[in-house]
Parts: C-alpha cells; structure tokens; sequence
C-alpha cells in the first residue's frame, strides 16, 4: 500500500484532489483581511514582496494573492511564486497548490538551495512576489532557517509576516500541527508590517520575523474566533 501511495501517477491524483477540495473550502469561507496597507503600499510603488508564513498555515495561505488583487489593482497580474523541497512531500504539496496561481521554485536548505536562491532572487528582480514557509519542509515546527533573511538581504525586498485561519478547521496531526480549512467557515488573513533585512548582520532578523510569525498566527486566529 505504501508503495502503491508514493508511486507518481497516484501521487499526482491524490494532490488534484487535496487541491480541489482546498479550492472549495477556501471559496466558500467568508474573508477578511487586516494589517494589509503597509505591504500593498509596498505593491503599488512596484516593490516586490517576500510573503513568509509558518508552513502548518499552508492550506489556509494561497487565498491571499486573490484577496490582494481585490484590495488593490497594482497587484493583479503579479505572479506569486512559492519555495517548495525538492523532496517528493515538496512536489506533492506545489501540485496541490498550483492551481491558485503560484509557480514553483524548487529547493530547500539541504537541497539545491543555492540555485533557489538565483531562481527567486529572478523572481523578485521581475516584480513578482515570493512566498516562502522559514520552517518547511519538515520543522522543527516554528524555527526560521536562515534563507529566508538570506534573501531579503540579498534583494532588498521586505518580508511580509502573514498567517490565516479559519473559524471552521481541523488541525492535522503531523510535525507542524497543520490547519485544514472547512468549508463554510469565517477566514481571516493577517499581515504583519514589512521587515527590512539589513544586507549585514542578517541572521539577526531571524528572532525578529519569528516574533512577527508567531504575533500573526495570534492575531489571526483572535480573529477567527479560535481558542474564544
């Protein structure tokens, strides 16, 4: 059975399907977003954006690059692109969210992270966004790995601190504790105000964006009404 779940054609299946029902449940949440100006102020000057969130909020995310282009028409267009692992979980997961809209950079720390980098330093140089889980593919849970502040630094760009939530989910009892949106649900996105890296000394951002991570998955969930 376990052989038969990772050949690729079943894998490919098994990730239209996960992609699908997201796109129901996403569609048929009820949607607000809050702390958004400072980051599409960023988007009307023609600054690109680093859009980071904890990997558990994956399912609930890739709803934001709709959301923005209804709140502001210089990011329509835009094509959001999302770091995800080589490994065969980081191929499952860029197959089920494709059809939001995101293309897909291959690599993580571990593996081909060096030709990320190029890929998404491209990516920014272009104008478009770059969606990035610090702590994917596989934790620990709620610890950055250095690329992402490697990035900013290296780009100028900011990072986005951003997390969703919905009133109606499931946590998933994997590594991240991953939320799993319901339908008919009330959602809410959070963003946090934009983190500039300095192009010295990156690695000291690191606890900085963490903190803004985490105060978002707070604020977002108040929100939704989770944990009342």
């Amino acid at each position: 059975m376990r052989k038969l779940i990772r050949h690729p054609a079943v894998q490919a299946g098994l990730a239209r399907v996960i992609g699908a029902y997201l796109a129901f449940a996403l569609r048929t949440t009820r949607w607000r977003v809050i702390g958004a100006e400072p980051a599409l102020a960023e988007v009307r000057e023609g600054r690109p954006l680093i859009i980071a969130f904890w990997h558990e909020r994956l399912p609930v995310v890739p709803v934001l690059f709709r959301l923005a282009a209804e709140l502001e028409p210089a990011a329509t267009g835009l094509v959001p692109h999302v770091l995800v692992s080589q490994h065969r979980d980081g191929r499952f997961i860029g197959a089920a969210v494709a059809r939001f809209g995101f293309r897909m950079v291959y690599g993580s720390s571990s593996r081909g992270g060096a030709e990320a980098l190029v890929q998404m330093l491209r990516v920014l140089r272009a104008g478009n966004p770059v969606a990035i889980t610090p702590d994917g593919p596989r934790g620990p849970r709620r610890q950055p790995a250095p690329g992402l502040v490697q990035l900013a630094a290296r780009s100028g760009a900011v990072i986005v601190p951003v997390a969703g939530a919905t009133s109606h989910h499931r946590i998933l009892p994997s590594w991240d504790r991953m939320m799993m949106p319901l339908p008919f649900g009330r959602g809410v996105i959070a963003c946090g105000a934009p983190v500039q890296v300095p192009r010295d000394g990156a690695e000291s951002a690191l606890p900085i964006v963490a903190a803004a991570l985490d105060a978002a998955c707070a604020r977002a969930d108040a929100e939704a009404g989770i944990g009342r």
